[in-house]
């Protein structure tokens, strides 16, 4: 039975994988969770899968999930713990044979690499930590024996297909975009767009960052920065198609010039089912793709024109040092101002560049505080020039 510890238990893909979890009784044993301040869906996760050390935002959380967890028997309360400590003790916990990292943002970095330091396995669903601190992540992976699984869809369908061949054989890999909502839009159509529109994505349910990351192709820049490292790739070898079906999740082209593919439902359980048990395949208990239902498979190339972060990111990734932890920073502060109304939808891309202009004065990160407090700087002079210049 392998043993699991879940940062960002609460959260899309922390439920998901939960549900993987229970969909194969005797396979996992939860021991750990971590989780912000969803006290209503921790406690229910708590009863449902009793693991002994749960970690959560602040104090004052901790008080109210304690009083949610009086009905419990004693013995079946966990231990409770707060703040950055408590994610570190989740993430290190001595009996966990993989940690799964879904923690939003920059947040599931220090965790992560304090897992890995402690030799735990990793399946990560955090962009974040590859994107901000790449080099430093997969040395540190390196140097402790520990894998990473992918979990995001594109890069586990990647991962799955790289079992065909060698690495010295892959020509290039082939990352899909669905195109988001606003596929075909003029850039006079992209200055009229609302919160509420971007946030209507057509194939995938996520968190609000993640699709209006979607709606302005920088989920498929971050996954560029993502992939480079997951794999130990050149940039020229990362290319991105837009396929609005999302089946086909991602493509390998090998040097002889065959290509294969990873297909099969939009469904995070699939990848999580597979990065959970892997090298193993179990049975899936859901039903699978059903290709005489699909009417087409489109790929096209997409709209760097109005749609200018995913040559950002490409950017970033070509020539790395601070770029791309100023890339992530200022997104995520510029997509916040978005969903506030702050900024227009085009302002987003507008800032993330004028802060990557700012950002080659550091050519390499040392350790990941380096980047944690790089990553300070940039939100605070990022929130700065939005007062300024965008108001």
């Amino acid at each position: 039975m392998k043993t699991i510890s879940l940062l960002g238990s609460t959260g899309s893909v922390g439920r998901n994988c939960l549900r993987v979890v229970e969909e194969l009784p005797g396979e996992f044993r939860v021991v750990a969770l971590a989780a912000g301040r969803n006290t209503a869906k921790l406690a229910d996760q708590v009863g449902r899968f009793h693991p002994e050390l749960v970690s959560v935002s602040t104090g004052e959380v901790s008080t109210e999930l304690a009083r949610r967890l009086e009905n419990l028997p004693p013995s079946s309360r966990p231990e409770i713990v707060v703040g950055e400590e408590g994610l570190l003790r989740v993430a290190t916990h001595p009996e966990t044979d993989l940690v799964v990292s879904s923690i939003v943002g920059i947040a599931g970095l220090a965790p992560t690499c304090r897992a890995i330091e402690s030799g735990k396995q990793i399946a990560l669903a955090n962009k974040e930590v590859l994107v901000v601190a790449g080099e430093l992540v997969t040395e540190l992976a390196r140097r402790n024996g520990v894998q990473i699984i992918p979990v995001d869809s594109e890069h586990n369908a990647i991962h799955q297909c790289l079992r065909c061949g060698h690495a010295g054989e892959v020509a290039r890999v082939i990352l899909t975009a669905s195109g988001g909502p606003f596929r075909g839009h003029s850039s006079e159509q992209l200055s009229r767009v609302t919160p509420e529109m971007a946030l209507r994505h057509p194939t995938w349910k996520m968190g609000a960052r993640i699709t209006v990351d979607s709606a302005t192709m920088m989920n498929k820049g971050l996954e560029i920065l993502e992939a480079r490292w997951l794999f130990d790739l050149d940039v020229g070898q990362i290319s991105v198609w837009v396929h609005p079906q999302s089946i086909v999740h991602s493509l390998v082209e090998f040097v002889d010039g065959s290509m294969i593919a990873q297909l099969g439902i939009t469904d995070m359980g699939q990848p999580l089912l597979y990065a959970l048990n892997y090298p193993r395949r179990l049975p899936s208990p859901r039903p699978g793709l059903n290709l005489s239902q699909v009417a087409k498979l489109e790929f096209l190339l997409p709209d760097s024109e109005n749609f200018p972060c995913l040559d950002l990111a490409y950017r970033a990734a070509r020539q790395l040092g601070a770029l791309p932890c100023a890339l992530n920073a200022a997104d995520e502060v510029a997509v916040e101002a978005f969903l506030q109304r702050e900024i227009s939808f085009a302002g987003i891309p507008r800032i993330v560049a004028k802060m990557m202009e700012q950002a080659n004065a550091v050519a390499k990160f040392s350790s990941i505080a380096e980047v944690l407090e790089y990553d300070k700087s940039v939100r605070r002079e990022t929130r700065r020039l939005i007062q300024k210049d965008f108001r």
